[in-house]
């Protein structure tokens, strides 16, 4: 089981929990959209979330400013959390319009309040575990949906809880986090992401 902890940490790496969220919201909305509308949002969410962070980190690690996928070390997180930043709000702002994709919003919302967190916390030397900000708020996003959907959704939700314990693990079987990271990244991705439940649910 150990020597199987360390491929959650990529399976489940932040990058990719836009894309799954968006994937989640489309499933549970299947007859709201076309196939080729949601088609179009996904690959607009993984360009812009997957693609791009993946150039930006070759980028930065030809410049020398990170080392490996995971940056670990916490110098090299600003530049990351700051275009990442920059990537959310060009996603609000032309493809995951309020009125068109309401609650899909409300969740990049949250997850642009936590990334501005985990960023400012960086200046304090603080850091975040953004594996446990990105899975928490993906688990937060589908126990939101499935309550305004009025969805029984157990099997799912208690997946997703089980993920949360398994990426911590992960990190910690990896030495990437401490306990403390690992919470505080815990509570940066929830709580925004329950604050929004307020305004959408």
């Amino acid at each position: 089981m150990k020597k199987l902890l360390p491929s959650f940490s990529y399976v489940f790496h932040p990058i990719f929990i836009p894309a799954i969220a968006t994937l989640f919201y489309l499933f549970y909305y299947n007859a709201d959209f076309v196939d080729q509308e949601k088609i179009f949002i996904f690959f607009q969410v993984a360009i812009v979330t997957i693609i791009i962070p993946i150039l930006v980190f070759i980028l930065l690690r030809a410049t020398g400013n990170v080392d490996t996928i995971m940056i670990s070390k916490t110098s090299q997180r600003k530049i990351p959390l700051v275009v990442h930043c920059f990537l959310i709000i060009l996603l609000l702002r032309k493809s995951i319009s309020i009125d068109r994709y309401f609650e899909l919003h409300f969740f990049f919302l949250g997850a642009l309040m936590s990334t501005l967190l985990a960023l400012i916390l960086l200046f304090g030397n603080i850091r975040a575990s953004l594996h446990m900000m990105a899975i928490s708020s993906l688990t937060v996003f589908v126990i939101g949906l499935s309550i305004h959907l009025q969805m029984q959704n157990i099997v799912t939700i208690t997946i997703l809880i089980l993920l949360n314990g398994i990426v911590a693990s992960s990190r910690l079987e990896m030495q990437a986090h401490t306990n403390k990271e690992l919470m505080l990244g815990f509570v940066l991705g929830a709580i925004p992401q329950i604050l929004l439940l307020y305004i959408w649910l």
